[in-house]
């Protein structure tokens, strides 16, 4: 969110109380200036996203190996080449395998898990459409709902995730109570199940139940210009219109959709979500997210949302951070190109690719520093890196502004470089999980992940570029407000070779300890701070206390009014 800034300067008024005229003294309280990226508590998290049927099998109980007869919908596995395989069906994760891992994501340096949607989705293989293959896109034929984006009752919990032991309630009070952990749900407006093509109408396909299980909504196996919304009222959930695939497309100017689907984001709230993450919030009008935020923060102020507006245009995706169209944050999309093109290669980039995507200033975005950042996730290719290359994009992630966001698998380079029905999908399980402290990528995450969770001016601090050139970027976080003082200098090397830095800029004397090694130094007034980064490495030097340097107070002060 923007807010307003001051520097909050307080006039002492003396009042006589003995009759006499109020008189104003000449005593004047100044009080210290506020310097600040945002103010949005949920930019203190770190988000683990988690699809929850490729997670862990954590209650083989829930698996329902024999579901869907003619149509199953266990194990459907896609073979490529070279002994290559993805997978449609389901895999069994579930919420038990989350809780029985969620130390190890706490641990990690996360303190919030994004999981898929957790709605009910068909029982069997849906039949139409084209037919997936190995590396497919764009073809529905032949999967199933493992993924959860294929609601038929927006209310109802889909059985392969709960247990017998462990409701949705239960799973986000464990997660809070016992690990820390908040709980992000995945909300779609924008369509239900595939819906026609399909040889013979297949149950659940096309349709929407409501909270008590009565049928609302058919689409009758019909393409969309057949519907009759206008006489047929199980049409009427429905544009006549497609939109994504042979995607139900859901009529979000019908008010009775509307309250459908907002009554039930509600709901989930009362479950225990913390945060929504909303999928393929372009495909519906900002009038009905501005309904919808109004009426889900009547409830639950400040309730915070981001959205998967799947362009690379941040003048595009910054019109859903616009209050005026509902005060929606967004995934990073532009960052997420740069970082690929930066850390796939990094020794063939340049640091400088990151400034502009970074929008500190003049941006269209109403906060820069309230989005989500990520560089791959379930519906786009893994990024293809090596080691290092993961290393240093967690590196940047988990200290430049923004949430930081992180798929899955991504501790270890899990199916680097595959798409989405080539791996990227592809179960993790509890054996990559137990091995993952042994990977260089994982440890180097939780060191700076919990460098992160550790320091406030890298979740809110106003962040102060310094240089952004070939291997290396540094730059300031800083934080001051009524409640915390301090000030981070970020150093990045993302070469092979160790790298001496001495920045002066805007530095400020006083005693500075560097997070990751637990070395400090003592700055006097004109010194420079030098130190060398390690190939790959990062070093995240804090300062407590109050700003004093003139420079650093000046072009924070700046930046802060052209934010």
């Amino acid at each position: 969110m923007r807010f307003i800034r001051r520097t909050a300067i307080a006039t002492a008024i003396a009042i006589s109380i003995s009759g006499c005229a109020a008189t104003q003294t000449d005593d004047i309280v100044k009080a210290k200036p506020e310097f600040y990226g945002t103010t949005e508590p949920f930019t203190s998290e770190a988000v683990y996203f988690v699809m929850t049927d490729r997670f862990v099998d954590g209650d083989p109980n829930n698996n329902y190996e024999e579901q869907g007869g003619d149509h199953p919908t266990w194990q459907l596995r896609l073979d490529g080449p070279d002994g290559k395989y993805a997978n449609v069906g389901y895999m069994g994760g579930d919420l038990q395998g989350v809780i029985d891992n969620a130390e190890y994501i706490s641990d990690m340096g996360f303190t919030a898990v994004w999981l898929t949607p957790l709605v009910a989705n068909p029982d069997q293989a849906f039949t139409g459409d084209e037919q997936i293959t190995y590396g497919g896109q764009f073809k529905d034929g032949g999967k199933t709902g493992y993924h959860g984006y294929w609601a038929t009752n927006f209310y109802e919990p889909d059985e392969h995730w709960v247990s017998e032991s462990l409701t949705v309630k239960q799973y986000t009070d464990k997660m809070r109570n016992e690990f820390g952990l908040k709980s992000v749900f995945d909300i779609v407006a924008n369509h239900g199940t595939p819906s026609f093509t399909m040889p013979e109408d297949q149950p659940g396909y096309g349709e929407i139940y409501d909270k008590d299980g009565n049928l609302v909504a058919d689409h009758q196996n019909l393409h969309p210009e057949e519907l009759s919304p206008d006489t047929n009222p199980l049409h009427a959930f429905f544009h006549d219109y497609p939109d994504l695939v042979k995607l139900s497309n859901l009529d979000d100017t019908n008010p009775d959709v509307r309250d459908y689907l907002i009554n039930s984001y509600l709901y989930w709230i009362e479950q225990g979500a913390d945060a929504f993450r909303i999928d393929t919030i372009r495909h519906v009008p900002h009038a009905f997210w501005r309904e919808a935020s109004d009426r889900i923060r009547a409830k639950h102020p400040g309730f915070y949302m981001f959205g998967e507006s799947f362009q690379y245009d941040a003048n595009f995706i910054a019109q859903h951070t616009l209050p005026k169209n509902g005060g929606i944050s967004v995934l990073d999309f532009p960052m997420q190109k740069a970082m690929l093109s930066v850390f796939e290669k990094p020794a063939e980039s340049d640091f400088a690719e990151m400034e502009d995507v970074l929008y500190l200033t003049h941006g269209p975005y109403n906060n820069p520093y309230d989005l989500t950042t990520f560089y791959d996730n379930h519906d786009m290719p893994r990024m293809n890196a090596t080691d290092e290359g993961f290393i240093n994009a967690h590196n940047w992630l988990f200290t430049v502004r923004g949430i930081p966001v992180v798929y899955q698998g991504s501790e270890i380079g899990f199916m680097r470089g595959t798409a989405e029905h080539a791996g990227n999908r592809n179960y993790l399980g509890q054996d990559n999980i137990d091995s993952a402290p042994q990977s260089d990528i994982y440890q180097s995450l939780k060191a700076i992940a919990n460098v992160r969770k550790q320091v406030p001016a890298l979740q809110r601090g106003l962040q102060v570029n310094v240089k952004l050139q070939g291997n290396e970027a540094v730059f300031y976080r800083v934080l001051q407000d009524e409640n915390t003082a301090q000030t981070a200098l970020v150093l990045l090397n993302k070469g092979d070779e160790p790298a001496t830095m001495s920045v002066s800029q805007f530095l400020q004397e006083g005693q500075w300890q560097e997070q990751l090694s637990g070395k400090s130094l003592t700055i006097a007034e004109g010194d420079s701070l030098s130190s060398t980064v390690s190939a790959n490495g990062v070093q995240v030097w804090v300062r407590e206390g109050e700003v004093t340097a003139p420079s650093l107070i000046a072009a924070m002060t700046a930046q802060m009014q052209v934010q």
